[in-house]
């Protein structure tokens, strides 16, 4: 183009790419790039987009089951779940736009991800998030927690999609750095399933939804550095969405989508037009020429530069077959949203950009993606470290007011308080289909649209969804390899507990910069703790996102590998909650407990220590507890199930009492280990489950090799421990649920 500013090597290092990098490029090339070609390859080449420092410890993952439809490398999962139906699902991250604009950043963080699971055909059923923030003694993290909130309720709500779970936590490794990671699951008939992949020489490229705006340029490229001081700066270059069109933009694709017009399609996510068009053409081994000038436009005077690396929300490309774009462009009008032919398919596997007739970009497709960078680098794992003996850490006292004064602390930490401000503020109801709504079980529980009509489903029952995210990032810190595969069978173990078939995992790798051995060994680890765990229990990997680069300052968050994952009950009577709603149940607590407080919520709340090794985990004792309690929930011998996890065995009883208004009584069993250990510690591979009959269900425990100990009933108005405590279930509801709203309404 005219009057184009000289490359400089300062101009190279603003877009992100070192000088061995822009070498590359050059090579490629054969001569020096327009301002347009250094953009695309800056973004295309962005740790967001390319992977370049993950992407040879991704491979290492299970990817592959009989009941995998779609792994990794498209928009979403794919996993089958019977009956002629897949669920479509993926988690991806908005970090670095949520701590800069935290209401847009949130907002299009879920309509991001939407799109990422309607762009393969499904319908979304549900929507999840995963919420790290700093310390709440942290000037903006009020305002933070406020504005990420509020941002994916106007978000999901607008969009008639139900938030049903998620989880949110703090640490003041996250003051400088939040993550907000999003979730969607869907659902789709297997054999109407959409890819990316453009074939056909000639056939049209489409543009849908939104016009495109100067909102979000660079925004790829941002997401893979670190802040600093002017992060404030790069407030331009997070996106805006609007959830109404986005609704028009689902409502329309799925209208497309029932003819048989549509050869591929593609998001328009991260890097907008440039990542779109580039992936869809590379997959499919073919070339493309767009004219930019037919983009629709929503700004006077954009340039080509700017219309490829604008992030502009609600938008999509398509290829067509020939011969369909005014049947096309009737349903996209009727729905009020921009449809324009940009371009057509070519065979020379060359991306040629043209404004206004003349050529502005030229650049060959392959070794944009087969010579992008991709790092082996530099990595120390980190040691275990050693066991933390809970001698030596001091019981809560010998009176039962220390121990009543320590139950109630820990269940109004900010950690463990109830988080029902958050999710009161999503619409975890809409559509009619959630059946375990938010704090009423380990997973949330949503029926499957259609099932009970889908073609050979067996029995009257109705088919439902699973769906959870967890990871306890303390645990990945202290060693990264025993997090990683704790993050997984948590996740397994919380579908499980309602009574379902773990299938599949998505994940979301949040790590600080990998160029600093230590933070490269800390993702290294948990990949290798994670995969380990994934394939013990039959759990793939069909999709994920990797944010590298959340460091303020050279201060990393803590290590947060988040685990989204989803599963199927073949009949949602089957399942349970972890309710307890009447009195007289047994209450039997599954798995071996050695008391492990290394790493624990009671030893940071009540000690303020973050020391010892996090508690490991035996993944075929996780496959053997968990199949058995799964088998007695869908054999219907369970009233309530909750798994162990954060806070331990009180913890959980608690949580069970809490949501059901019914209190419990308890007492530590023969041989336990000392009393703080057993109630406090966070020993995995734990359930506690009420029944009608805790005999029975021991004695099952024990036919199948399952360490099983009746420990009490459900009843009465308090929490009782004998000999230890007695705390009101009122006098703990008080405190657990104000001190989230209470911080919220407090002065700053």
């Amino acid at each position: 183009m005219p009057n184009e500013p000289a490359i400089t090597p300062q101009i190279v290092a603003e877009h992100g790419l070192a000088p061995d990098e822009y070498e590359r490029l050059l090579k490629i090339m054969g001569r020096e790039p327009t301002m347009v070609e250094l953009g695309i390859f800056s973004a295309m080449w962005s740790e967001h987009c390319s992977y370049k420092s993950s992407k040879v410890w991704l491979k290492k993952l299970p990817t592959k089951a009989p009941w995998v439809i779609q792994g990794p490398g498209e928009n979403a999962g794919v996993i089958d779940i019977g009956d002629g139906q897949a669920a479509i699902f993926k988690m991806e991250s908005h970090n670095h736009p949520s701590y800069i604009e935290p209401y847009q950043g949130a907002a299009t963080g879920v309509g991001g991800i939407l799109r990422d699971v309607f762009t393969m055909g499904a319908r979304p059923v549900a929507n999840l998030n995963a919420l790290r923030f700093g310390d709440p003694k942290n000037p903006r993290t009020r305002h933070l927690v406020s504005g990420v909130v509020a941002g994916i309720a106007g978000y999901g709500n607008c969009m008639g999609i139900p938030t049903v779970g998620g989880e949110t936590n703090f640490h003041a490794a996250y003051n400088g750095n939040i993550l907000v990671n999003a979730m969607t699951v869907g659902v789709a008939p297997t054999d109407k399933i959409f890819y990316a992949a453009a074939t056909g020489v000639g056939n049209p490229m489409v543009y849908v939804g939104s016009k495109t705006g100067r909102d979000g340029i660079h925004g790829a490229t941002m997401s893979s550095t670190e802040f600093n001081e002017d992060s404030e700066s790069k407030r331009p270059t997070v996106q805006v969405g609007d959830p109404f069109v986005e609704k028009l933009l689902l409502e329309a694709c799925l209208e497309l989508m029932a003819t048989d017009a549509i050869i591929a399609i593609q998001d328009m996510g991260a890097a907008g037009l440039t990542s779109s068009s580039f992936e869809m053409a590379a997959k499919g081994g073919l070339g493309l020429v767009m004219e930019l000038d037919k983009v629709p436009m929503r700004e006077t005077g954009m340039n080509p530069y700017e219309l490829m690396l604008s992030e502009s929300q609600e938008r999509m490309l398509m290829v067509l077959k020939p011969g369909r774009e005014d049947e096309a462009r009737k349903i996209f009008e009727k729905w009020e949203l921009d449809f324009a032919v940009i371009g057509h398919l070519t065979d020379t596997e060359r991306m040629v950009l043209t404004w206004h007739g003349d050529v502005v970009g030229n650049i060959p497709i392959p070794p944009l993606v087969t010579e992008a960078p991709m790092y082996e680098r530099p990595w120390t794992l980190t040691p275990l470290p050693a066991e933390l003996d809970a001698a030596k850490v001091p019981a809560p006292g010998n009176s039962p007011a220390d121990w009543q004064a320590s139950l109630v602390a820990l269940m109004s930490s900010p950690d463990l308080a109830s988080k029902a401000w958050i999710w009161h503020q999503y619409d975890h109801l809409i559509m009619g289909n959630t059946a375990i709504r938010p704090q009423g079980g380990d997973a949330a529980l949503v029926r499957v649209p259609g099932a009970s009509k889908a073609a050979g489903h067996k029995g009257a029952g109705h088919k439902g969804l699973a769906m959870t995210s967890d990871c306890t990032p303390r645990y990945v810190q202290a060693h990264p390899e025993t997090g990683g595969r704790q993050a997984v069978a948590e996740a397994w173990r919380n579908i499980t507990a309602v009574g379902a078939r773990p299938l599949a995992v998505t994940d979301n790798m949040n790590f600080g910069n990998p160029q600093k051995p230590e933070i490269m060994g800390q993702f290294a680890g948990a990949i290798m703790g994670m995969a380990e765990a994934c394939t013990a229990l039959d759990f793939p990997v069909v999709s994920g996102n990797v944010s590298l680069y959340n460091e303020t300052e050279g201060r990393p968050i803590l290590p947060t590998p988040t685990i989204g994952a989803v599963g199927v009950i073949d009949d949602i009577a089957t399942s349970v909650g972890s309710r307890l709603v009447k009195a007289g149940l047994a209450l039997v607590l599954i798995g071996d407990t050695r008391g492990w407080l290394g790493q624990s919520i009671y030893l940071r709340e009540l000690h303020g220590r973050e020391e010892g090794a996090p508690p490991p985990v035996d993944l075929a004792v996780e496959r053997r507890n968990g199949d058995f309690v799964r088998d007695q929930i869908v054999g219907r011998k369970v009233e309530a199930c909750h798994d162990l996890s954060d806070g331990g065995l009180l913890v959980a009883l608690a949580e069970m009492c809490l949501s059901g208004s019914t209190g419990a009584s308890i007492r530590l069993p023969a041989g336990a280990p000392a009393p703080h250990a057993f109630l406090y510690g966070e020993d995995q591979g734990r359930y506690l489950i009420a029944t009608d009959d805790g005999g029975a269900l021991v004695e099952a425990a024990t036919r199948a090799g399952v360490p099983a100990v009746l420990l009490g009933y459900s009843g009465g108005p308090d929490i009782a421990v004998e000999g230890l405590l007695s705390v009101p279930l009122q006098e703990l509801r008080d405190a657990h649920e104000a001190w989230l709203p209470g911080y919220m309404n407090s002065a700053a």
